[in-house]
């Protein structure tokens, strides 16, 4: 056992809190500008959580104890300076609308694996991290800037650009560590931060702003737990219902010293005592894109396979009739575009595959649905189709070729596609998913022949 594994141990028998240190920043001017951030949270609906109420699969009180005393924000109110959000500028390369850039690039991927889930507290934050982890620090003191999956990070572009400002939109997929020892880890994985800065060129002024967790799918939150003391021991696994986590100006930054035209430091109240009032030039936005289309910018940069266009449940059947097209329908227990785990490997792999992609765009509309989304849908068309969805679920993501009617005529579960593409493909009897010598990777030629089998059986059904 090596230092870094046994550190762990340590701390659950000695419960020797280490000290995190941050490293230095860029010294600030005192007499910058500064920014109150105002912290906004509702804890996680206990109730929105699919298998661990109290009680039901062994789950104990004191595995949870993390997340049930996490009932409000750590920092309710912070003042930063304005020179810290500097982070959110754009390299002088990416000053056009909608090109992404990397704040905090992601280092793993699907060879590199994942970080450990045996840990308590975070790594020090270093450069443009450190504004990120003082923010999500405002919600709980132990954020790990850097997930455990990919993809890590934070990404950015441009939304408007004026004279002397920029406004940028972000994601930051980033996740928090409930519990400190003698308990065992709890990780705490909201879907993704995303937001927007509106801030000077110069970055010495900060006009607004917000970072949020989106709250409008029934699920936004990933969490994990240890039942032990090693990176082998059981893993329990569940998701939830974060109604509100946010981080919001209370109004622009303003300048922490004020001077009079002969350059003299004045009192910050006028001669009645009230605070001095600062006005702001209105901003003329010269070139701008939509939040929508910034959004979907950052998700492309985040995950590849976004690339083909995830129609909602609702809509795929429509579409997919008016274009004469199959559906590519996949039902997850938890999201495929965000940090929750049942999609993490096929969103990796297949789905993000040249091959694969060319041939969704060819040939298929494509669309992913929550488990508990269709169970509660009230309208009785796209009820029935749910239904025929649910029929051929099995946990975790079932994926299936539909007709536009609903009727599935294809599906695979997740479990048994690894299954298959983990075999050498002379132990592959199945001609369905017989690999092909055109494809080094066997999860790429596995999915292209999965897709392919469903178009051939759509012809067999169109027929009769």
């Amino acid at each position: 056992m090596g230092p870094e594994e046994f550190k762990p141990i340590a701390e659950k028998l000695t419960g020797v809190t280490p000290v995190l240190e941050f490293e230095e920043e860029e010294t600030l001017d005192p007499s910058g500008e500064t920014l109150s951030i105002v912290a906004k949270f509702q804890p996680l609906l206990m109730e929105t959580m699919t298998k661990s109420k109290d009680g039901f699969l062994g789950i104990s009180h004191i595995a949870l104890s993390g997340l049930r005393n996490w009932t409000a924000a750590a920092t309710p109110m912070s003042v930063m300076f304005a020179r810290q959000f500097k982070a959110f500028l754009p390299p002088k390369n990416k000053i056009e609308l909608g090109d992404p850039w990397w704040i905090i690039p992601s280092e793993l991927n699907i060879f590199t694996g994942y970080l450990s889930n045996n840990r308590f507290y975070p790594p020090v934050p270093k450069g443009k991290e450190i504004v990120i982890h003082k923010l999500l620090s405002m919600f709980h003191p132990r954020p790990f800037v850097k997930t455990r999956f990919a993809p890590q990070g934070a990404v950015a572009c441009i939304q408007a650009i004026s004279e002397f400002y920029y406004m940028i939109a972000f994601r930051i997929h980033a996740e928090f560590q409930l519990n400190e020892p003698p308990d065992f880890p709890f990780w705490f994985s909201p879907g993704q931060f995303t937001g927007r800065i509106v801030l000077s060129k110069d970055s010495s002024h900060v006009r607004e702003f917000k970072l949020f967790v989106p709250n409008k799918r029934s699920l936004n939150v990933d969490m994990e737990w240890l039942y032990g003391a090693s990176e082998s021991s059981n893993m329990e696994v569940d998701i939830g219902y974060l109604p509100q986590m946010e981080l919001e100006s209370s109004g622009p930054s303003i300048p922490s010293v004020i001077h009079d035209e002969n350059g003299n430091v004045m009192d910050s109240r006028d001669p009645a005592g009230e605070p001095i009032q600062f006005v702001f030039e209105e901003i003329n936005w010269q070139r701008e894109i939509s939040w929508e289309e910034a959004a979907q910018k950052l998700e492309v940069a985040m995950y590849p396979f976004k690339k083909v266009s995830y129609l909602p449940f609702t809509q795929a059947f429509g579409s997919a009739k008016a274009e004469n097209k199959l559906v590519h329908s996949i039902l997850l227990w938890g999201a495929l575009d965000d940090q929750s785990c049942s999609g993490r490997t096929l969103r990796e792999t297949v789905l993000e595959s040249s091959p694969i992609l060319a041939l969704l765009n060819e040939s298929f509309i494509s669309s992913w649905s929550l488990v508990k989304e269709l169970e509660e849908l009230q309208n009785e068309f796209y009820s029935r189709l749910a239904d025929l969805h649910l029929e051929k679920y099995n946990f975790p993501v079932e994926m299936m070729i539909c007709l536009p009617n609903g009727t599935v005529i294809h599906h695979i579960n997740a479990n048994d596609f690894l299954d298959i593409t983990s075999m050498k493909p002379e132990e592959v009897e199945s001609s369905i998913f017989s690999f092909s010598t055109n494809f080094e990777d066997p999860s790429t030629a596995t999915y292209l022949q999965f897709l392919k089998e469903g178009l051939q059986r759509a012809k067999q059904f169109l027929q009769t």
